[in-house]
């Protein structure tokens, strides 16, 4: 019994060491204006070994490297869009969770439009088509049939 107290006593002992071997960065901001900026662009870029992990989540050390390249270029006094050009120049558009509407992403943009369009139009030929077979009315020979089957299954 007495070694499990101590072992417990040992692991409560190693906590505080093992925070801070995980690494919890503290970064001194200037205003709060500042620290949310770099919250919001931390949040928005995308860890590119983490594959859906954002930079401020990700431990791995590319994540690292981007939080402080944010960093220091938030305290350089650079806007959010020449942060975002720059991630995007150093490590590409995978960076980005929404990627920029160009050329070539203009496909990733419009493919989902043009679905809900295609799908749309299909549902109305579908409808119109629908209602026509459903509107015509019988000829005379398709009744005669239809008076024919009716009398036949009256009299059985």
């Amino acid at each position: 019994m007495a070694r499990l107290i101590r072992g417990l006593l040992a692991a409560l002992l190693l906590l505080p060491l093992l925070a801070q071997a995980a690494g919890i960065e503290v970064r001194p901001f200037d205003d709060p204006v500042t620290e949310q900026r770099y919250q919001d662009l931390t949040a928005s870029l995308r860890c590119p070994k983490c594959e859906n992990q954002a930079i401020g989540d990700s431990d791995s050390p590319i994540a690292g490297d981007m939080r402080d390249r944010v960093y220091a270029q938030l305290q350089d006094g650079r806007s959010d869009k020449e942060i975002l050009d720059f991630m995007v120049r150093r490590f590409g558009d995978y960076v980005l969770y929404n990627p920029r509407l160009e050329g070539r992403t203009l496909l990733l943009w419009g493919l989902p439009a043009a679905l809900v369009l295609l799908g749309a139009v299909v549902v109305v030929l579908m409808v119109r088509a629908r209602r026509r077979t459903s509107a015509r009315a019988l000829s005379a020979e398709e009744r005669d049939r239809l008076d024919a089957l009716i009398n036949r299954e009256r009299n059985e």
